[in-house]
């Protein structure tokens, strides 16, 4: 009778443990997923634009990540694949000041010597739907006063000065993903270069 009461008390405990994870489970089930970030890991500026290409060109000596002043650039970790040890920029954390340095000492054609204007890491989108000068936020204008090629690039939208428009002159440098003040970072890089603010579709 006593191993009966127990085993009631057992299950009754739980029931109730059943009971309060419920509402958690349940959330986790049926909440929506989480929007996939639109992000990219860039080439440094001056690479072979066909990404095989790059990866069976470089041969991963590391010299442009030695001298890149503003220490953007990082090295694929060895999972696996051919792009082992071959540099990326990822502007969320740094991003490239279009110095030249990484492209002077490269040996091989992985990194070409290019004039800054023509250098193409991809192309910035903006999510309107997140910028905080595109949904009245606030305004901003961090990503404008930024950008190392001025107007050809990035500029404002005519009928509010405050709102950024990216132009065909942008190179993708990133600088204007890493001084975005917002969390989700609203504005990224797209080194394919599909179309102009495409982020009005998003």
């Amino acid at each position: 009778m006593r191993r009966r009461g127990v085993l009631a008390r057992l299950f009754a405990a739980a029931a109730l443990l059943a009971g309060g994870a419920l509402p958690y489970v349940l959330s986790t089930i049926l909440a929506p997923g989480a929007a996939k970030a639109r992000r990219n890991n860039l080439r440094p500026p001056g690479a072979l634009l066909d990404d095989k290409a790059f990866v069976a060109a470089c041969i991963g000596c590391g010299l442009c990540g030695e001298v890149c002043p503003p220490d953007c650039i990082r090295f694929h970790a060895r999972t696996g694949g051919d792009a082992v040890n071959t540099p990326y920029i990822d502007p969320s954390e740094r991003a490239c000041t279009l110095c030249g340095k990484c492209m002077e000492v490269c040996p091989t054609a992985a990194l070409s010597i290019i004039p800054r204007a023509r250098i193409d890491m991809g192309l910035a989108f903006i999510d309107r739907t997140a910028c905080y000068p595109w949904v009245d936020r606030g305004i901003c204008g961090a990503c404008v006063t930024i950008c190392p090629l001025g107007s050809r690039a990035i500029s404002f939208d005519f009928a509010n000065i405050y709102r950024p428009i990216i132009q065909k002159g942008c190179v993708g440098c990133g600088l204007c993903v890493e001084v975005c003040p917002h969390s989700s970072k609203p504005i990224w890089i797209d080194p394919h270069r599909q179309s102009i603010n495409a982020a009005e579709e998003v």
